[in-house]
Formats: structure tokens, C-alpha cells, sequence
């Protein structure tokens, strides 16, 4: 496996002096799919939020680095130049700036002076890749999510991803409300992304969107912690089965911390 590595060590997060994460470990390398699926309110969007570093969350101990480099110490554009990439449950609309702008400046910025993309060779790529996502042309000029359907706005972060290619994608819930067909759009999106320079965290309730991008590894959440690790069977038996079965085994009291953000 090549690529980079994002490390999370006993990871503690507060909203508001209330503890949501209470200790999460997890390590996440290029060419590797994970993903953390739990009940509602056990703090999966939480964990996303606080590695973008989101005002609203405090990181109480505990490290994130990529690479070695501590991101909790980092702005939260240097996140996304250093390589991460977050993909929001909802995504904020930007009014007079459009897709096409908004991407273009991001990939420059991670390019850094002097080493810009080309504009045809952005407008190239940008329409090969809407293509393989069957948007329409107009998105590229249409303001930045603004009037976009929800599934219109979740092929657009796979477009983004797509175009900026980070080391480390973090999809919180890029699933959620989306029909059969745009969920097979989306994730033939991630999909084409797989390789070895290349690493995702996957936040999901259902297993669904696991019958199109087979994770290697699926986690657990339960209370702020990662309570059970497995390959993509186990989500096919939390499918199945629910979590009670994880409860009982590992002794969980039927409690969750918090509502997620």
C-alpha cells in the first residue's frame, strides 16, 4: 500500500462541555476504503466535524495527524492543501461564485503560485468528469449549490473529489437521500478514485451504499467509541441482524451521547 496515512489516538471531542467522542482510535491509509456505520446520535458526523475542525467541536486530547503532521494544529484550509477532503451531510450554497470558479480555485490553491492547471486542461477534466457523474453541462456555471437538488448537491462533492483528488476523503452520509440511480452514480464516483494514493472514510447508516463500494474494513461506533472493527461482512450482518447483537455481546446499555451535528 502507498499513499498517505491519517492517524487518529484516543481521540476526545466536546460540544457545548458535553463529551460526544471519548476515545477514538483509528488509522486510515492510501488504497484503503473504511467505513463507520453505528446508530443515530453515537457520534460518526461528530468525528468528520472535528478532523475539518469545526468551530463548534473541541478536541479535549487525543491526536489526529496525516502523515505525521499534526491537523488539529492546522487552519481549516491548510487541512484541505495538506490533502483532506470532507464531503458534508449538507453543503453550503455560495452565491455569484460558480462550480467551475470554486473548483478551479481550489485546485490552484493546492497546486500552489507558479503552478496552476492549465484552463484547458481543467475544462477537459472537469468535463470528463461530469460526464462519468451524468450531470448536465450547465452545472459548471451554475452557482455553487445554490438551487441544486439534494442529489444534484452530492454528485457535485463527488465531482469536487474527483477533481481535487485528496489523499484522504472523509464522506460523511453521502449517501442520504439519494434514489437507487444516484447512488450508483455517486459511488461509481468513489469508486473510480480507489487506488493506492488515494484513502476514504465512509460515514453511512445503511448498508446499501456498501453493495456498490465494498469497504476493506467497517467499524462500529457505539458512545463515542469504536466497539467492534471487521471486514465488509459485518456490515452486511448489521444489516441483517441490526446492533443489538454488538450490545449484548459487548455488555453496551441501549444510551447514546448526544445528537450529531
Amino acid at each position: 500500500m502507498g499513499g498517505s496515512t491519517l492517524t487518529i489516538k484516543d481521540l476526545h471531542v466536546e460540544i457545548e462541555g458535553k463529551e460526544i467522542l471519548k476515545g477514538v482510535d483509528l488509522e486510515v491509509k492510501g488504497g484503503e476504503i473504511h467505513a463507520i456505520m453505528g446508530p443515530n446520535g453515537t457520534g460518526k458526523s461528530t468525528l468528520s466535524s472535528a478532523i475539518m475542525g469545526h468551530p463548534k467541536y473541541e478536541v479535549t486530547s487525543g491526536t489526529v495527524t496525516l502523515d505525521g503532521a499534526d491537523v488539529l494544529d492546522m487552519e481549516v484550509d491548510e487541512r484541505a492543501r495538506a490533502g483532506l477532503f470532507l464531503a458534508m451531510q449538507y453543503p453550503s450554497e455560495i452565491n455569484g461564485v460558480t462550480n467551475a470558479d470554486f473548483l478551479r480555485s481550489a485546485i490552484n490553491s493546492r497546486r500552489g503560485e507558479g503552478n496552476e492547471v492549465s484552463l484547458m486542461k481543467f475544462i477537459r477534466q472537469m468535463d470528463e468528469k461530469m460526464g462519468l457523474l451524468e450531470m448536465d453541462e450547465d452545472m459548471a456555471q451554475r452557482y455553487l449549490n445554490e438551487g441544486f437538488s439534494g442529489g444534484e448537491k452530492k454528485r457535485n462533492e463527488i465531482l469536487q473529489l474527483m477533481m481535487l483528488e485528496p489523499k484522504i476523503a472523509i464522506l460523511d452520509e453521502i449517501d442520504s437521500g439519494l434514489d437507487i440511480d444516484a447512488l450508483k452514480v455517486v459511488s461509481n464516483g468513489i469508486n473510480e478514485m480507489r487506488g493506492n494514493d488515494f484513502g476514504c472514510l465512509i460515514i453511512t447508516h445503511y448498508q446499501r451504499l456498501l453493495n456498490y463500494i465494498t469497504p476493506d474494513y467497517v467499524h462500529v461506533m457505539m458512545q463515542g467509541r469504536i466497539v467492534k472493527s471487521g471486514g465488509p461482512e459485518l456490515a452486511k450482518r448489521l444489516e441483517a441482524e441490526g446492533y443489538e447483537w454488538i450490545k449484548q455481546e459487548l455488555g453496551i446499555e441501549d444510551e447514546t451521547v448526544g445528537q450529531e451535528a
